[in-house]
């Protein structure tokens, strides 16, 4: 059985990723990492290829500013590198996601569980989100992500690249596995935040629209802080440096049970529909 890992990254310097710290933590996992790096405006590329491992795949593309429907440039990219991906499962990361060392014999026994019940599309891992610092998590953003899939050439990024479909439009099946996915992608000091949010921005809108939404703003606000939590267990290894150097101060999350949080009620009632 073989194991291709897949991903990209764009402007990953800029925009404070943490991408050669989710390339490291996938390798162990893979017999080959293909990394798509298309047109940047900072060294991504050339901090890509310092990594120096010899399972890295590395190529460039091109990159369309005027593809502005759905972020779904998100999801050409990132298929881009899956056409490259010879193995029987390949394993995506976004440039801001890492796998904890400790689920590496648990995703590794998946695979090995699930590479004869073709039936089964790909395995979905549970997603901490960190917010605002590395000591919270946000418990309402979304709880599982496919990021293992069969490699069949049925299966592909689909939308924004959250996710994937089937091309033959049959439901995709997938199990849930106990390892996790860290996603630091909200774990930024405030105006590295502020930075992505408008370029992610430009993926889905227009530029009238980016600058009414971002006048007059200069840092993101963490207004989610209020219903996040504390965060009592270890990162992955690979990203203990980064944490170690951080040097931005946010206000500490509310110590009160989510219960007895107002705002965390009303994400919840917006979350099925019961407020608006």
């Amino acid at each position: 059985m073989k194991i291709s890992g897949f991903t990209f990254v764009r402007n990953g310097v800029l925009l404070d990723y943490p991408f050669e710290e989710s390339i490291h933590s996938l390798l162990p996992l893979v017999d080959e990492l293909v990394v798509n790096v298309p047109e940047s405006d900072d060294d991504t590329l050339a901090r890509v290829r310092a990594i120096g491992d010899r399972k890295l795949q590395i190529f460039k593309s091109d990159w369309d500013d005027r593809l502005r429907e759905g972020g779904l440039i998100l999801s050409l990219q990132t298929n881009r590198a899956l056409e490259r991906c010879d193995g029987d499962f390949a394993f995506y990361l976004q440039a801001d996601e890492i796998i904890h060392e400790d689920d590496y014999p648990v995703v590794r026994a998946a695979m090995r569980f699930y590479a004869d019940r073709e039936e089964i599309d790909g395995l979905s891992f549970r997603f901490v989100h960190f917010e605002g610092s590395y000591k919270t998590v946000n418990p309402f953003r979304y709880r599982r992500q496919v990021r293992v899939i069969r490699n069949n050439e049925k299966i592909m990024s689909a939308g924004d690249a959250c996710g994937f479909e089937r091309i033959d439009g049959r439901k995709l099946r997938s199990e849930n596995i106990k390892a996790r996915v860290f996603h630091y992608g909200w774990a930024r000091p405030p105006e590295r935040i502020h930075l992505k949010n408008r370029e992610l921005e430009k993926l889905y809108h227009d530029d009238d629209y980016i600058e009414r939404k971002y006048a007059g703003k200069e840092k993101q606000d963490f207004r989610n802080l209020a219903v996040c939590v504390p965060f009592r267990g270890s990162h992955p290894a690979v990203i203990r440096e980064r944490i170690e150097k951080a040097d931005w101060q946010l206000k500490s999350p509310s110590r009160l049970p989510l219960a007895l949080r107002p705002r965390a009620w009303r994400m919840l009632l917006k979350k099925w529909g019961i407020w608006r």
